[in-house]
Protein backbone atom coordinates (compact mmCIF):
# COMPACT_ATOMS: atom_id res chain seq x y z
CA UNK A 1 0.00 0.00 0.00
CA UNK A 2 1.31 3.16 -1.26
CA UNK A 3 1.40 6.18 1.63
CA UNK A 4 1.08 9.72 0.20
CA UNK A 5 3.38 11.18 2.09
CA UNK A 6 2.70 15.38 3.06
CA UNK A 7 -1.18 14.49 2.47
CA UNK A 8 -2.80 15.62 5.70
CA UNK A 9 -3.72 12.92 8.20
CA UNK A 10 -7.11 14.83 9.09
CA UNK A 11 -9.03 17.87 8.36
CA UNK A 12 -7.08 19.74 11.37
CA UNK A 13 -9.23 20.52 14.70
CA UNK A 14 -11.73 17.38 13.90
CA UNK A 15 -11.72 13.79 14.01
CA UNK A 16 -12.40 13.85 10.07
CA UNK A 17 -9.60 11.28 8.53
CA UNK A 18 -8.36 11.76 5.64
CA UNK A 19 -5.50 8.81 5.37
CA UNK A 20 -5.05 5.18 6.95
CA UNK A 21 -2.29 4.02 8.79
CA UNK A 22 -1.87 0.58 7.78
CA UNK A 23 -3.38 -1.85 5.32
CA UNK A 24 -6.48 -3.66 6.90
CA UNK A 25 -5.47 -7.53 7.84
CA UNK A 26 -9.20 -8.67 7.24
CA UNK A 27 -9.05 -7.13 3.80
CA UNK A 28 -9.30 -3.60 1.83
CA UNK A 29 -12.49 -1.65 2.35
CA UNK A 30 -13.93 -0.78 -1.08
CA UNK A 31 -14.64 2.42 -2.25
CA UNK A 32 -18.47 2.72 -2.68
CA UNK A 33 -20.59 5.79 -4.47
CA UNK A 34 -22.28 7.66 -1.43
CA UNK A 35 -24.90 9.97 -1.66
CA UNK A 36 -24.72 14.06 -0.34
CA UNK A 37 -27.57 14.79 0.84
CA UNK A 38 -28.39 18.81 1.30
CA UNK A 39 -29.43 18.15 4.99
CA UNK A 40 -25.37 17.11 5.69
CA UNK A 41 -23.98 18.47 9.21
CA UNK A 42 -21.74 21.63 8.61
CA UNK A 43 -18.50 19.87 10.32
CA UNK A 44 -19.34 16.80 7.34
CA UNK A 45 -19.57 19.44 4.36
CA UNK A 46 -16.45 20.87 5.70
CA UNK A 47 -14.41 17.75 5.60
CA UNK A 48 -15.88 17.00 1.94
CA UNK A 49 -13.94 20.55 1.08
CA UNK A 50 -10.68 19.99 3.26
CA UNK A 51 -10.34 16.41 1.82
CA UNK A 52 -10.75 17.21 -1.64
CA UNK A 53 -8.50 20.14 -1.22
CA UNK A 54 -5.81 18.00 -0.09
CA UNK A 55 -6.52 16.02 -3.04
CA UNK A 56 -6.36 18.91 -5.68
CA UNK A 57 -3.08 20.04 -4.22
CA UNK A 58 -1.25 16.90 -3.85
CA UNK A 59 -2.04 15.43 -7.30
CA UNK A 60 -3.81 18.03 -9.43
CA UNK A 61 -4.97 16.84 -12.64
CA UNK A 62 -2.80 13.90 -12.50
CA UNK A 63 -3.97 10.38 -11.80
CA UNK A 64 -3.36 8.84 -8.67
CA UNK A 65 -2.96 5.78 -6.75
CA UNK A 66 -5.49 5.04 -3.77
CA UNK A 67 -2.95 3.95 -1.03
CA UNK A 68 -3.49 4.55 1.96
CA UNK A 69 -6.41 7.00 1.31
CA UNK A 70 -9.32 6.83 3.32
CA UNK A 71 -11.87 4.88 1.62
CA UNK A 72 -14.68 6.19 3.38
CA UNK A 73 -13.95 9.81 2.70
CA UNK A 74 -13.21 9.28 -0.84
CA UNK A 75 -16.29 7.25 -1.15
CA UNK A 76 -18.11 10.72 -0.62
CA UNK A 77 -16.61 12.21 -3.52
CA UNK A 78 -16.51 8.73 -5.68
CA UNK A 79 -18.51 9.10 -8.89
CA UNK A 80 -18.75 13.02 -8.81
CA UNK A 81 -15.62 14.66 -8.21
CA UNK A 82 -13.17 11.36 -7.86
CA UNK A 83 -13.46 9.23 -10.53
CA UNK A 84 -11.75 5.75 -12.08
CA UNK A 85 -8.14 6.43 -14.17
CA UNK A 86 -8.56 2.56 -14.85
CA UNK A 87 -11.01 0.59 -16.85
CA UNK A 88 -11.75 -1.92 -15.38
CA UNK A 89 -11.76 -0.53 -11.81
CA UNK A 90 -11.19 -2.32 -8.92
CA UNK A 91 -12.97 -0.78 -6.11
CA UNK A 92 -11.21 -3.21 -3.39
CA UNK A 93 -7.25 -2.44 -4.83
CA UNK A 94 -4.86 -0.08 -2.73
CA UNK A 95 -3.75 -0.16 -5.97
CA UNK A 96 -6.79 1.32 -7.64
CA UNK A 97 -5.97 4.30 -9.75
CA UNK A 98 -8.09 7.51 -9.40
CA UNK A 99 -8.26 10.92 -10.39
CA UNK A 100 -10.03 14.14 -9.96
CA UNK A 101 -12.87 14.97 -12.40
CA UNK A 102 -11.67 18.89 -12.30
CA UNK A 103 -15.61 20.09 -14.24
CA UNK A 104 -17.97 18.70 -11.98
CA UNK A 105 -15.45 19.31 -8.65
CA UNK A 106 -14.69 23.25 -9.82
CA UNK A 107 -18.76 23.36 -9.94
CA UNK A 108 -19.16 21.24 -6.24
CA UNK A 109 -15.93 23.43 -4.51
CA UNK A 110 -15.76 26.63 -6.56
CA UNK A 111 -13.94 28.04 -3.78
CA UNK A 112 -10.64 25.28 -4.15
CA UNK A 113 -10.10 26.69 -7.89
CA UNK A 114 -10.79 29.92 -7.78
CA UNK A 115 -8.03 30.43 -4.99
CA UNK A 116 -10.49 31.94 -2.09
CA UNK A 117 -10.88 28.83 -0.01
CA UNK A 118 -8.74 29.03 3.62
CA UNK A 119 -7.95 25.91 5.73
CA UNK A 120 -9.70 26.12 8.62
CA UNK A 121 -7.56 27.78 11.42
CA UNK A 122 -5.33 29.42 8.89
CA UNK A 123 -7.43 32.37 8.30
Amino acid sequence: MLKHRGFPGRLSGTDFQFVIRRANPKGVTPITVRERYRDRRPADKRADVGFMAALWAQFGDEPFERGNLDAGRLSWLFGREVIAAEDPFDPASYDAMLRINVRVAEASFPDIFDGTYVEEGQA
